[in-house]
């Protein structure tokens, strides 16, 4: 055993010495600005949140969400309902389809805790070793779709961060599958994402002319104009096709279904000439619009699928893509496998919530519940929008996918504005009032004045119906679009005028 030196002795002195400069050398810890247990326990007011976001983040976002009101935070009461700054009780319809089962619904939740307090725990990233999770992930997602679309059956999943990731990839794994084709085919008003492989697929002059030169060429054709994709393939010549990007229901559009038969003769199209079908299932898939793949639902069986969105189940970043395997192996291919790779992509944590969130949907039937509640919300719909015409413009559903038409609050001549900032006014102006009465809605990015309800797939019928008696106490409120202004003060008009310029 070993005996400490006596107080004095040069051994002490030594060690008294030692652990000095070792102090000396040890720094000072950095006080960080914020601490996560002060802001778990409720260090920051709501003013104060919004004041630091809106410095160090996306000021002119944030203060234009706070002119119409609805700059939140917003604080979850269950999973369907959310309280807002004020004490306001909202239907939680917002979330742009990623909040599948609601926010913090107790079956992905107790997983996910539970998952975290297991041991041991393990990343496994995809670059570094083979993982159950992943493992288990990607059979389920290949048996998934092989159910609906048996020619599916080898193949194969790239894991990724988010939908416009899954995108990208498809993109990668198109050019490799056909390396002499050039051009892309996409659609009107679609919507893919916004990074640069993605924007160049989404066709919106706002998102794209800042950011040109995109990848291309890229041929944007009528969403569900049959006569207008052949006479494009005549005149590209199909070998140039590299490939077809198509939404099967087009969401950021406004929940755009193209015609009956549409996506069937587009795949019976691109099947004689080998061109690959990517089907864009981000917004569409995993039950929001009342199946599982709406494409396949649609009669089309495409080559790649891109997922995302009701994957992450509300709680992880996580988007997926799936390939035939021929078309896999062009680009990941022997030592050439790690041509397209993601770092967090296929860890463990984001795999296994996602795996639960496949296995909530399919053992609470919430595909079959969303077609249901879809057309009992459809019919909702349709009957407020007879009552308030001057209102109400078109609305359309697929499954639990809502799309409200805000006509314009004042003809376009009033306004010596850019011509596109007027419905993004009355769409934005709908989802205020809509704020006003208890229901949070989100936007259309790529709709004109369309405003979109993505209720939960587990919403219950009650608050189901509670929210389209809300939408309805709105329309009899403001029963003229006009009306909608008088929500905005005139300074408060004056800075919108400022935004827009």
């Amino acid at each position: 055993m070993s005996v400490p030196p006596e107080r004095g002795s040069s051994s002490a002195v030594a060690a008294n010495v030692a652990t000095t400069a070792e102090s000396a050398r040890k720094p000072t810890p950095l006080r960080l600005r914020h601490r996560a247990d002060e802001v778990l326990g409720g260090s920051l007011s709501a003013d104060e949140a919004f004041r630091l976001d809106a410095e160090y983040g996306n000021h002119d976002l944030l203060q234009l969400i706070k002119l119409f009101g609805m700059h939140g935070p917003l604080r979850p009461i269950n999973p369907w309902e959310v309280e807002d700054a004020s004490g306001q009780h909202l239907i939680h319809a917002g979330s742009y389809a990623v909040l599948p089962f609601g926010e913090a619904y107790p079956g992905i939740l107790a997983f996910a805790q539970r998952f975290l307090a297991s041991e041991p725990i393990s990343v496994n990233f995809a670059g570094q070793s083979a993982s159950a999770w992943r493992a288990a992930l990607q059979d389920t997602l290949v048996g998934l779709l092989a159910t609906h679309a048996p020619s599916h059956a080898d193949s194969r999943v790239f894991l990724c961060n988010s939908g416009a990731e899954a995108v990208e990839a498809a993109l990668k794994l198109a050019r490799c599958a056909r390396p002499k084709a050039t051009t892309v085919v996409n659609f009107r008003r679609a919507y893919h994402g916004k990074t640069m492989g993605a924007l160049s697929l989404t066709p919106n002059e706002e998102y794209q002319a800042p950011f040109r030169p995109l990848i291309g060429p890229v041929r944007t054709l009528p969403f569900g104009d049959s006569e207008a994709l052949e006479s494009a393939l005549r005149e590209i010549g199909p070998n140039k096709v590299q490939a077809i990007v198509v939404e099967p229901i087009q969401g950021e559009a406004g929940v755009i279904v193209p015609p009956a038969g549409f996506l069937a003769h587009l795949g019976a199209l691109a099947k004689e000439h080998g061109i690959p079908v990517i089907a864009d299932e981000i917004q569409s898939g995993l039950g929001r619009t009342g199946h599982w793949f709406a494409s396949v639902a649609a009669g089309l069986d495409p080559d790649i699928v891109t997922l995302a969105k009701p994957l992450g189940g509300g709680l992880v970043p996580i988007g997926a893509t799936i390939a035939r395997r021929a078309i896999f192996q062009s680009m990941f291919n022997g030592v050439h496998a790690k041509r397209h790779s993601s770092s967090f992509a296929g860890g463990s944590f984001a795999c296994a919530v996602a795996l639960r969130s496949l296995e909530i949907i399919a053992d609470e039937g919430l595909v079959e519940k969303a077609r249901d509640d879809g057309a009992y919300g459809l019919e909702r719909l349709r009957a407020i929008q007879a009552s308030h015409p001057q209102l109400i413009g078109d609305v359309r559903a697929a499954g639990l996918l809502f799309a409200v038409t805000i006509k314009p609050v004042l003809p376009s001549r009033l306004l010596p504005i850019d011509p596109t900032l007027l419905p993004f006014l009355s769409a934005a102006l709908g989802i205020a009032a809509l704020h006003r009465h208890g229901v949070h809605a989100c936007y259309s990015f790529n709709g004109q004045g369309v405003l979109r309800l993505t209720p939960p797939l587990t919403i219950p019928r009650t608050t189901l119906a509670t929210m389209f008696d809300r939408v309805e106490a709105m329309a009899q409120r403001y029963k003229r679009p006009i009306s909608l202004l008088t929500m905005l003060s005139a300074g408060q008009m004056a800075r919108l005028v400022r935004m827009a310029f």
